[in-house]
């Protein structure tokens, strides 16, 4: 079967966690989330990554780091998993809200479709190891336009995750691009750390990350007379793959609109 998607586990995760007392640990929580999801069969619970750590929960983690990022979840010590008021508020708000409308407008139903759609593209980012990701970011910069792109290991942390040579007019620009599939924001420190590796190689750095950057690193990205840094995050990354068909299909679909009073009128 097709393993729930993140969005879907949020609200169910909120519940347990609340039924918990409001706060319990991991090896608590598996165990009553995947009962929310009777569909689940064994195969599905036992389906590793290639990384070897277990896909079911680490789709659970994926959701609490989200929700820690929402404000719905906070951690008040090392492995605990807590509920905010916030996240009170939202299960409450499910509970008692009016009903969801029925969707009748067709294009209604296809943004909700591609919502979804997005959705799954990002859980499946999620599932990448760390080397596939970066393989995966060399074919979204080819697919921009960039040559003789290699992924590679410089530095001593490892910094600069490959680079590639973008033609704009007559120039040609160097760019090095670092990857991050992380549970946890992007901070400032990672994107200075970037920033540093590549000063006096590259004209332009491209960080990519499968989850999202802090303000602090949103801010110092572009600084006058230091490399530019162009922050990717995931639903970033989403668009450009649905904008370019990079692991997307795309199928035209039309919608008609009878206007035989306008032609009428005419």
């Amino acid at each position: 079967m097709v393993m729930p998607k993140q969005s879907e586990i949020e609200l169910p995760l909120l519940e347990v966690i609340n039924s918990l007392g409001g706060q319990a640990k991991p090896q608590q929580i598996y165990p009553l989330i995947t009962q929310k999801f009777p569909q689940l069969t064994q195969a599905d619970l036992d389906e590793q990554l290639v990384s070897g750590g277990n896909k079911w929960t680490n789709r659970i983690q994926w959701v609490r780091q989200k929700l820690l990022d929402q404000g719905d979840l906070f951690s008040p010590e090392r492995g605990v998993w807590a509920i905010t008021e916030k996240g009170k508020e939202r299960i409450s708000g499910v509970n008692i809200g009016p009903a969801t409308p029925q969707i009748t407008n067709l294009v209604e139903i296809y943004e909700n479709y591609e919502d979804d759609f997005r959705s799954q593209l990002l859980d499946r980012l999620h599932d990448l190891t760390p080397t596939q990701f970066e393989l995966f970011a060399k074919k979204l910069l080819q697919v921009y336009g960039f040559v003789e792109t290699e992924v590679t290991k410089i530095g001593p942390d490892g910094g600069i995750d490959g680079y590639g040579r973008l033609k704009l007019g007559l120039a040609t620009m160097n760019v090095a691009f670092q990857c991050k599939r992380w549970q946890g924001n992007v901070g400032r420190k990672e994107v200075q750390q970037f920033r540093g590796d590549i000063q006096g190689q590259y004209e332009q750095g491209i960080f990519f990350t499968t989850s999202d950057f802090t303000p602090q690193a949103k801010q110092i990205s572009i600084q006058r007379g230091a490399v530019p840094i162009i922050l990717l995050n995931g639903e970033s990354i989403v668009q450009i793959m649905v904008e370019k068909g990079l692991g997307v299909e795309r199928r035209p679909l039309y919608l008609y609109y009878e206007k035989v009073q306008d032609f009428l009128n005419e």
